[in-house]
C-alpha cells in the first residue's frame, strides 16, 4: 500500500517548495519562525507557477513540473548560503513538537485509506467537490490554454458566464489552487489525479497546524504549552475533518491564507512597521492573498475584516488615524500586486458572486453551540453531543471564556479586543446565515460553516483563552484549563475515531469500475457521449476522465457542466441498467458502466424512472443495488419510427416472495416471480413502442417494512437489470 508513503511524500514536497521562500520572505524579528510559514509558501507559490503555466500556453504541468522543481530549489539554496544549513536545520529543530503534530495529523487522516483501499483513491463524505477539483486538475495537467478540443471548447456546455470555455472557467470562476496543486504535485509523483485528491486534502490541513500554532504563540501570547494544545485542536477536529473528509480543499486553503493576513496585520499594527519598514510584510501578505484569491476568491472581500476590526478599533481608542492610514497603504499594496497577477481571478467576482445568488449550493450542517466552536460535536455529522451533556460543556465553555476574558480586561491586556475582534465578526456571520437558511429554507448554513471554517484558525486561538486562566491565579482558576482540555481532547478524539470508522466504508469512492471508464479517452471511435450515468459523483469523476471527448449532460452536473441536447454518438450508462444491443453497437466495460451507439437501428434509452431509493453498495465491493419503495418505474425513449422486441433480465430479491407484473399504460405485459434469494429472473419477451415509454413493475403485494428501525417500504431489490433488444420485430405479447 502506497497511502502512507504518498502522503508523507505530498507533505515534504509542499515543505520543500516553502521552505526557502518561508526563510526570505519572512521579517527579520521573527525569522526563527520561518519553518511555520513553510507550508503556505509552498502552496502559494505551485500555484503562482501553475498560473503563469497556464497564461503562458504550456501544454499542461506534465510539460513544466520537473523543470520547476528548480524554482524551490534555487530559493533554498539562497537561504543556506545566507543563514547556512545547521542554523537552518536548528531553526526547524526548535519547532519538532509542531512539526511532528503536523505529521501525526497528516497520517491520522490517512489512516482510514491505508486500512481499506485497495490501492490510492479519493473517497467523501457525501460532497462532490473532488471531482470537480479532479477535471481542472486534468485541465492544467494535460492541456494548454488555447486547447479546444473535445469537451474543454464545447461552449454550448461549459460556459458560465463571461467563460465560454472550460479551460477559462478554471481560471476564473471555479476554484483555481486545488486543481492546480493537484495537477503539479500529480505529475511530479506520476498519480492521477483520483489517487492523490483526497490524500492532498489531509496534507492542506497538516500544512495550516503551524500557522495555528504561530498566531497562538505571537498574536494571543499563549505560552508554549497552550499553543501546542490549540494546534493539537485544530488538527484533530471534526470541523477541520469535516471539511477533509468532503474534500473541501479551497476552505482549507483559504483559511490558511486568511490566518497568514491577520497574523501579519495585527503584528504590523502592534510593532508600529507601517512606515518605510511596512514593506518586510509584503512577502506574507502577498503569500496570504494569493491563496485566497486563488481558492475562495471571493472571500478575499470579508478576509481582512477582523484585521480591519482590531486596527481600526484600536485607532479609535488612541486617536491614531495617520498611523491607521499607513498600516491600510501597507495592507493594501501586496493585495494589488496580487490582484494584478490573478487579474482573471478579481475579474470574476462580480460573476461568482451572481452564483451564489443563482444556485443554492450545498446542503443543511447542524448549527454549532458554543462547545461545537472548539469542536465538541458527535462525530462525522457535526450534530451536538447528545443529551444534557451538550448543555453542561456548553456552559462551561461560555463560563470558563467569560472568566478569563474579565480577568483579562482587569489587567488591561489589548489581547482581549484581538480575541473579541478574531470572533465576533465571524461569529455574527455565522448565526445570520443559519437564521437565513431557516427563514428562507435554503442551505445557507452549509455558507455558514464555510464562513466560520475560513476564519477558523484564528477564531480557535480567541476562542481558547480560557488557557490564560492557569497564569497565576487562584487554585481553581489554574484547574480550569486543565479540566477543558482534558474534556476537549477526549471528545475529539472520540470523534476522531469515529471519522476514521466511517472513512473505512465511505458511502462515495471512486472504485475500480468508475476509474476503468478512462480506457473510453483512447478509444479512436469515440468522439462524443451523453453521460447517462445517474449519481453526480460518478458523473463528474466520469466527466475529469473523458475530457478529451465531447460531453453532453441531461440534468445540470455543477458548474460548467450544462444541460443540453444530447448530442453524443454514444450513450456511457451507469449504474443498475445495461442496453445489449444485437448489432455489436453496445459493450460493458464492467459491472457498473457500459456504452451504447446512439446511431444503432437497435438503439434504446433506458433509465429508472420513479418510486426507487438511492443507491446502496457493499464497501469494497462492485455490488450495487437499489430498493423499490413499492410500485417502481423504468423509462424507455424509443427514437425509431417501429417497436423494439426486448427481453428483460432481472437480478433480484424481496424480502418475501412476490410477484413482479409489467404495465405499460392499462396493458399487462408479462408476470415473474422475485423471490428472497438473489438470482436473476428473465422477463419473456416484450414490445417496446416508439417515443416514451413507462414500464411500471407492480407486485399484488403491499411493501415490505423491517422491524430494525429502517422506516423505508421495500418491494424488491434490483442488483442490475438487463434490457437485450432482439433483432427482429414482431408484433407485442399481452397475457
Amino acid at each position: 500500500m502506497y497511502v502512507f508513503p504518498v502522503t508523507l511524500g505530498l507533505l515534504a514536497h509542499l515543505l520543500f517548495w516553502g521552505a526557502g521562500l518561508a526563510w526570505l520572505m519572512m521579517p527579520a524579528r521573527w525569522r526563527l519562525f520561518w519553518p511555520m510559514l513553510a507550508g503556505g509558501g509552498g502552496i502559494a507559490l505551485q500555484s503562482v507557477v501553475v498560473w503563469i503555466g497556464a497564461f503562458a500556453n504550456l501544454p499542461g504541468t506534465r510539460s513544466y513540473a520537473w523543470w520547476s522543481e528548480l524554482i524551490p530549489a534555487v530559493l533554498l539554496a539562497i537561504a543556506v548560503y545566507r543563514r547556512g544549513l545547521p542554523r537552518l536545520a536548528s531553526d526547524v529543530a526548535r519547532f519538532g513538537g509542531v512539526l511532528a503534530l503536523t505529521l501525526c495529523s497528516a497520517t491520522a487522516l490517512a489512516l482510514p485509506f491505508q486500512m481499506s483501499a485497495r490501492g490510492l483513491t479519493t473517497a467523501s463524505l457525501g460532497s462532490c467537490d473532488a471531482g470537480d477539483y479532479a477535471a481542472g486538475a486534468r485541465v492544467f495537467m494535460d492541456f494548454a490554454r488555447h486547447d479546444r478540443g473535445g469537451f474543454l471548447g464545447l461552449t454550448e456546455v461549459t460556459g458560465v458566464m463571461s467563460s465560454d470555455n472550460f479551460y477559462d472557467f478554471w481560471l476564473r470562476l471555479n476554484h483555481f489552487t486545488p486543481s492546480a496543486l493537484i495537477a503539479l504535485n500529480g505529475t511530479i509523483f506520476d498519480c492521477q489525479p483520483f489517487e492523490i485528491t483526497s490524500l492532498l486534502t489531509a496534507v492542506l490541513l497538516a500544512t495550516t497546524i503551524p500557522v495555528v500554532f504561530w498566531g497562538a504563540r505571537t498574536l494571543m501570547r499563549y505560552r508554549r504549552g497552550p499553543s501546542l494544545l490549540i494546534s493539537f485542536l485544530y488538527g484533530f477536529n471534526p470541523l477541520t475533518w469535516y471539511a477533509v473528509y468532503h474534500v473541501a480543499m479551497g476552505q482549507l486553503i483559504a483559511a490558511l491564507g486568511i490566518a497568514l493576513l491577520t497574523w501579519a496585520g495585527v503584528t504590523l499594527w502592534r510593532y508600529r512597521l507601517e512606515g518605510r519598514r511596512g514593506w518586510v510584510f509584503w512577502g506574507i501578505l502577498s503569500i496570504g492573498y494569493v491563496l485566497v484569491l486563488g481558492a475562495y476568491n471571493f472571500i478575499v472581500v470579508v478576509c481582512l475584516i477582523p484585521v480591519i476590526g482590531y486596527a481600526g478599533g484600536m485607532a479609535i481608542w488612541v486617536g491614531a488615524w495617520r498611523r491607521l492610514g499607513r498600516w491600510a497603504v501597507v495592507m493594501m499594496v501586496p493585495l494589488v500586486a496580487a490582484s494584478i497577477l490573478m487579474a482573471e481571478r478579481v475579474a470574476g467576482l462580480a460573476e461568482r458572486f451572481s452564483l451564489f445568488q443563482t444556485y443554492d449550493f450545498g446542503w443543511p450542517i447542524p448549527l454549532l453551540g458554543p462547545e461545537g466552536w472548539i469542536g465538541m460535536v458527535n462525530g462525522p455529522l457535526l450534530i451536538r453531543v447528545p443529551g444534557v451533556l451538550h448543555t453542561v460543556l456548553a456552559i462551561t465553555v461560555l463560563v470558563a471564556l467569560g472568566s478569563a476574558f474579565v480577568r483579562g480586561a482587569r489587567k488591561g491586556k489589548n489581547d482581549v479586543f484581538l480575541a473579541v475582534c478574531l470572533t465576533v465578526p465571524a461569529l455574527l456571520g455565522y448565526g445570520y446565515l443559519n437564521l437565513r437558511g431557516v427563514l428562507r429554507g435554503t442551505n445557507a448554513s452549509y455558507d455558514a460553516y464555510k464562513l466560520f471554517s475560513v476564519f477558523y484558525p484564528g477564531m480557535l486561538a480567541a476562542l481558547c483563552f480560557w488557557t490564560t486562566l492557569g497564569r497565576g491565579g487562584r487554585r481553581w482558576q489554574r484547574m480550569v484549563p486543565w479540566f477543558v482540555g482534558v474534556v476537549v481532547v477526549s471528545i475529539e478524539l472520540r470523534a476522531a475515531y469515529r471519522f476514521t470508522e466511517r472513512m473505512r466504508s465511505p458511502p462515495l469512492v471512486v472504485g475500480r469500475e468508475l476509474a476503468q471508464i478512462r480506457s473510453l479517452e483512447g478509444m479512436p471511435n469515440i468522439q462524443s457521449l451523453n453521460m447517462m450515468v445517474p449519481d453526480m459523483w460518478s458523473r463528474l469523476w466520469a466527466n475529469s476522465f473523458l475530457l478529451r471527448r465531447a460531453q453532453y449532460f441531461p440534468v445540470h452536473t455543477y458548474e460548467g457542466r450544462r444541460n443540453t441536447a444530447l448530442r453524443g454518438d454514444w450513450d456511457l450508462n451507469g449504474g443498475l441498467i445495461y442496453v445489449n444491443l444485437p448489432d455489436g453497437e453496445s459493450e460493458r466495460l464492467n459491472s457498473d458502466y457500459s456504452i451504447e451507439k446512439t446511431s444503432s437501428p437497435y438503439y434504446l434509452r433506458a433509465r429508472l424512472g420513479e418510486g426507487w431509493h438511492d443507491q446502496e453498495h457493499v464497501p469494497r465491493s462492485a455490488a450495487r443495488w437499489n430498493w423499490s419503495k413499492g410500485d417502481a418505474t423504468l423509462r424507455f425513449e424509443n427514437p425509431h419510427t417501429r417497436a423494439l422486441r426486448v427481453v428483460c433480465r432481472l437480478d433480484a430479491r424481496s424480502m418475501v416472495e412476490r410477484d413482479l407484473q409489467l404495465w405499460i399504460g392499462s396493458r399487462r405485459l408479462r408476470t415473474v416471480h422475485v423471490g428472497t434469494d438473489l438470482k436473476v429472473v428473465r422477463v419473456p419477451e416484450i414490445s417496446i413502442p416508439p417515443g416514451v415509454s413507462i414500464l411500471r413493475l407492480h407486485s399484488s403485494l403491499p411493501p415490505t417494512h423491517l422491524a430494525t428501525g429502517d422506516v423505508r417500504p421495500l418491494g424488491f431489490a434490483a442488483y442490475g437489470i438487463e434490457i437485450q433488444v432482439l433483432p427482429e420485430i414482431d408484433e407485442p405479447m399481452f397475457e
